[in-house]
């Protein structure tokens, strides 16, 4: 008869540091499951960043290596390059062409596929369907169909005396209509899920107060997609000042070096000519902390603009 509640007192006993276990147990599961994220992003972002950062303040030949320090020099270099300020120029040229064009039509194709009807499957596929494909791979089906020689529209250009890629507007004209088509199906994705996410509650009260269409896109769905128009212009600037491929494939900076953007000047300041990695490390770290600047003065203003 004694022994029963003496069982029952050791449990009681044991039970605290038995929880106390079990839970320093569980504490390190948390850890644990972020391991292989953090050895991705230390390996993969910070420690390139700050090899790239050692590379701006030295002498870096691309084939010899280190060979002592060198800043500022390279930061002075590297803004005094004579195809720094064009590229700068084009870049954001092309960036702000290319980010109107897609936040304005990705939003307008979500508006399109928004509404049901019995083709909204197909239409919403139709427009997704070149996103599957690789930047690098549509640029090279655009470089074929530009083709003043074997593309299907070369006796056309020919007659009219026009040429895709041979001056410096229709180069980036035919580069922006490459990617408005490459990308706008995953910018009407993103609209639509914003698009979605507003309650339906609030257009039927608008529509009941008798507001028009044109009122309730201005005065409810702009004002409510303000997160998604955020999330999606920081995307589309951020991806059009690091263009790259469509422009290495297409045009190869020409005419006359007049589509070269900030990434190919890297590029070739890197790789081709100067083969200096100290400078292309300069220019690297310029761009970072500018596209670092311009993300904040975006979300800045959004944020502004949500709080009036």
């Amino acid at each position: 008869m004694t022994t029963a509640p003496s069982a029952i007192a050791r449990a009681g006993r044991s039970a605290p540091g038995q929880k106390s276990a079990a839970r320093q147990k569980r504490s390190w599961k948390g850890p644990l499951y972020a391991l292989p994220n953090l050895v991705f992003v230390v390996g993969l972002f910070v420690l390139p960043l700050l090899l790239v950062l050692q590379m701006s303040a030295s002498k870096w030949p691309l084939l010899s290596g280190n060979k002592g320090w060198n800043f500022p020099q390279n930061y002075v270099r590297a803004v005094t390059h004579r195809l720094f300020a064009d590229s700068v120029v084009f870049t954001l040229k092309y960036t702000v062409l290319a980010t109107v064009l897609l936040i304005g039509i990705g939003l307008g194709l979500g508006l399109l596929v928004q509404e049901s009807s019995r083709w909204k499957g197909f239409l919403r596929t139709s427009f997704l369907l070149p996103s599957a494909l690789g930047l690098a791979s549509a640029s090279l089906l655009f470089y074929v169909l530009y083709s003043p020689i074997a593309g299907p529209f070369a006796d056309v250009m020919q007659r009219l005396g026009i040429s895709f890629l041979g001056t410096p507007t229709t180069a980036l004209v035919s580069t922006t209509f490459l990617i408005v088509w490459r990308y706008a199906g995953f910018y009407m994705l993103l609209m639509l899920v914003g698009l979605q996410g507003i309650p339906v509650d609030v257009f039927e009260s608008a529509r009941v107060d008798g507001a028009s269409r044109g009122q309730v896109f201005r005065y409810i769905t702009l004002p409510l997609l303000r997160p998604t128009l955020a999330l999606t212009t920081v995307m589309c600037v951020t991806g059009s000042l690091l263009a790259f491929e469509q422009f290495y494939i297409l045009t190869k900076g020409g005419p006359d070096n007049s589509t070269i953007t900030v990434v190919q000047l890297i590029y070739l300041v890197a790789f081709q000519g100067q083969n200096d990695l100290g400078v292309a490390g300069a220019l690297s770290v310029i761009t970072l902390l500018a596209l670092v600047l311009i993300n904040v003065l975006q979300l800045r203003a959004f944020n502004t603009g949500r709080d009036e």
